[in-house]
């Protein structure tokens, strides 16, 4: 009897990993399915090690990451061909030969190396988790499994474009807010480091003759001149120390409920999730993928663990035979009640793949009209902000001339 280590989600979504016993592979693999587990990798322990060498060589070894882009390409293609009627071990070595990426090269010829030796494609594309994420196996499991592999490879394809299309509509929405946060931030350690020392020796006479808001600004220019490089170290640091916290599953998700709780990012937040939940599981529905597992893996790609977490109950409801609608009422804050109105109707008319897709593109256009208002909004905001901070610090030096003028007269 072998023993095997797996990787897989749970009933509750939650990923999981382990060993256990078996005659052969096939076994073990309906161990874990009575088990209520959802395989994403299996190996024979024995070639655990070599496995684990693997990944980290492919990670960090010389060849690198796999751009997105040639991984978009390798999916299309191979969908392609598998549509065609060639075989799976050739496709790969069609596209091992084509790649014209050096990382890319690599880990297809690694992945059909184990594919040629018998591995399953999911499991070989498990060893790559830096180009092919949890979502991304769990579907080609899934159409392994149902015999129709080419389909959703097509439809991962389709589903990789239009997330990588949204995320950079959300980037590109984000630049200039950020660009006019850095140019307030230059001008203020301008101000702070060159213009205000040149009035300091100058205001020196005055003593505490100075009004507050003068001495307030010069006590902080000279903190600056004088302490900058530490305050820069303190806040590098603090930056490391977010980083790390934001690592760890409590400190993300403090960080999500802080931006849902924010009014018009929280919304945004909310229908980003709803997208990436609809068009995933509108995917899987259409390629055949039963509704529970197509729940799971779609769960899997919210983003967002603290909305995630709210579809939880819905599988379980679902799973004792709830309608699909009645069992996401319950998390409102990513199903709407005209979402789950459209959903209702759409398992009533047999429709639930097309009506989910749809919806993920109104919903996706609407976040884009929704996307543009937050950048308008906060464009004044940001420049209110720098006209505020700038002028104060102007007013500090103006103040005390015009107290000299009143001396004067």
């Amino acid at each position: 009897m072998s023993v095997f280590t797996y990787t897989a989600m749970t009933s509750q979504g939650r990923r999981t990993s382990g060993t256990l016993s078996g005659e052969t592979r096939a076994a073990a693999l309906a161990e874990m399915t009575r088990q209520g587990l959802l395989p994403v990798s299996l190996v024979e322990a024995a070639d655990a090690a070599a496995a684990a060498k693997k990944v980290s060589e492919s990670s960090h070894g010389v060849a690198g990451k796999v751009p997105h882009r040639a991984v978009e390409a390798f999916t299309r293609e191979l969908a392609n061909l598998l549509a065609g009627g060639v075989p799976l071990s050739r496709a790969l070595g069609l596209l091992r030969r084509e790649a014209s990426n050096p990382a890319a090269r690599h880990c297809w010829g690694q992945v059909h190396d184990d594919v040629v030796g018998g591995m399953p494609l999911a499991d070989a594309l498990a060893k790559h988790p830096r180009s092919f994420s949890s979502v991304y196996v769990a579907m080609v499991r899934a159409g392994e499994a149902g015999g129709f592999l080419d389909v959703v490879l097509a439809q991962i394809a389709d589903f990789r474009v239009r997330e990588q299309d949204l995320k950079g509509k959300v980037k590109a929405a984000m630049i200039y807010p950020i660009i006019l946060a850095l140019v307030a931030v230059g001008a203020l350690i301008f101000l702070l480091t060159y213009f205000i020392p040149q009035f300091s020796e100058i205001f020196k006479s005055f003593g505490s003759n100075l009004p507050m808001l003068t001495q307030v600004v010069v006590g902080l220019s000279n903190d600056v001149k004088h302490y900058g490089l530490y305050m820069l170290a303190v806040l590098v640091v603090g930056f490391m120390l977010l980083r790390r916290a934001l690592a760890t599953n409590i400190g993300r998700r403090r960080m999500e409920i802080v931006m849902l709780s924010v009014p018009l990012l929280g919304r945004v937040t909310a229908q980003f999730a709803l997208v990436r939940f609809a068009r995933m599981l509108g995917t899987l529905v259409g390629a055949g993928v039963p509704l529970i597992a197509s729940l799971r893996v779609a769960r899997d790609a919210i983003g967002n663990q603290t909305l995630a977490d709210t579809v939880l109950h819905a599988i379980e409801e679902v799973q004792r035979g709830q309608a699909l609608s009645k069992s996401l009422a319950q998390s409102q804050k990513l199903f709407p009640p005209s979402v789950l109105e459209m959903i209702a109707v759409a398992e009533e008319t047999g429709r639930l793949d097309k009506e989910l897709l749809r919806m993920a593109q109104s919903y996706e256009t609407d976040l884009d009209r929704q996307l543009r208002m937050l950048v308008a909004v906060a464009e004044p905001a940001m420049l209110f902000v720098m006209a505020a901070l700038i002028g104060t610090v102007v007013v500090s030096m103006l103040l005390p001339v015009f107290d000299m003028q009143d001396l004067i007269k």
